[in-house]
């Protein structure tokens, strides 16, 4: 048992519907996982966060053995890590003091709080399938667009624990480049390019639009699939030439669920990184899908212990 105490994590990746809970070990493998759906926490009366801590009692019963609990939440939080600021899909949990309440309920736990794109970036940073560099660009690619810089090993925070937010940078027609690629606007270039070009919509024309769909289509050379990933490539690399040419960084991963189309939008990605960078920058710069898919946001969360342990 005392073996379990020192390798066993609880990685917490909160979204907007869904809770991804994890018992993880040192090496990264997820030994045990549940989903629990956030309805009820999100109607509860007292909000959220107090139904949050609440519904942790029950993970804490099954594995009495967890002391660390790492937490990627979907937003800003402050620069200790003890508070979420600004949480789009969960407002109730805007300044609500949601460790120092975690820590009260359950003193003999540690609780490691960060925003979810920079805990999937450690996570690719500690449990990758392939050795990650010292410094890299981490993009995730979901409902938003979230991404971290990983600097020395450490999520590199800013002046006042946030940077990093691509998702919020202006792009084309000063919109924000989220609102542009986030899966939102990804379905509305599928609309866009279905209308333009109906011949060759195929069964996009009569099918419900999502990503599954998207990349499904793309694989079997749909061209208008293939169209909308072109778009979203050149838009996503515009943004990336900005970013790598502030950061001067030289690897970039690719994760979150529109990550599973990453080969069709790379060409564009790619010629387009490649036109506007110079040679400096492109004869050390590597692109990669993050190996851990599906897992990164649980996995990323466990991770947190690492950082805030010494592990």
């Amino acid at each position: 048992m005392t073996e379990q105490m020192e390798t066993h994590f609880l990685g917490v990746d909160v979204g907007g519907t869904h809770l991804k809970i994890g018992l993880v070990d040192k090496n990264g493998t997820i030994i045990d996982f549940e989903k629990e759906d956030t309805t009820p926490f999100r109607d509860h009366p007292e909000g959220f966060g107090v139904a949050f801590i609440a519904g942790l009692e029950k993970y804490f019963q099954k594995y009495p053995h967890v002391e660390k609990v790492g937490i990627g939440l979907p937003g800003l939080i402050s620069k200790d890590r003890t508070t979420p600021l600004e949480i789009p899909a969960i407002p109730s949990l805007n300044n609500f003091k949601l460790k120092e309440g975690l820590e009260k309920k359950y003193p003999g736990k540690e609780f490691f709080l960060e925003n979810d794109a920079a805990a999937a970036a450690i996570g690719e940073f500690y449990f990758g399938k392939e050795d990650a560099a010292d410094n890299f660009l981490f993009i995730t690619m979901g409902t938003g667009i979230g991404s971290a810089l990983v600097l020395d090993g450490q999520i590199f925070k800013g002046s006042r624990g946030n940077a990093m937010e691509m998702g919020h940078m202006l792009s084309k027609g000063n919109a924000r480049l989220e609102t542009l690629v986030g899966r939102r606007g990804i379905l509305d270039i599928m609309e866009r390019m279905i209308a333009a070009y109906p011949e060759k919509a195929g069964r996009l024309k009569e099918t419900e639009l999502g990503m599954h769909l998207l990349v499904a289509t793309a694989r079997e050379g749909n061209e208008v699939a293939l169209m909308v990933f072109e778009e979203v490539g050149v838009i996503l690399g515009s943004a990336i030439v900005s970013t790598v040419r502030i950061l001067d960084v030289t690897e970039v991963h690719f994760g979150g669920g529109i990550s599973a189309g990453l080969e069709f939008m790379m060409p564009a990605l790619e010629r387009t990184i490649r036109q506007y960078l110079t040679n400096y920058y492109n004869k050390d710069l590597k692109l990669k899908k993050a190996t851990l898919e599906n897992n990164a946001g649980t996995l990323g969360a466990a991770a947190l212990c690492f950082m805030g342990s010494g592990l």
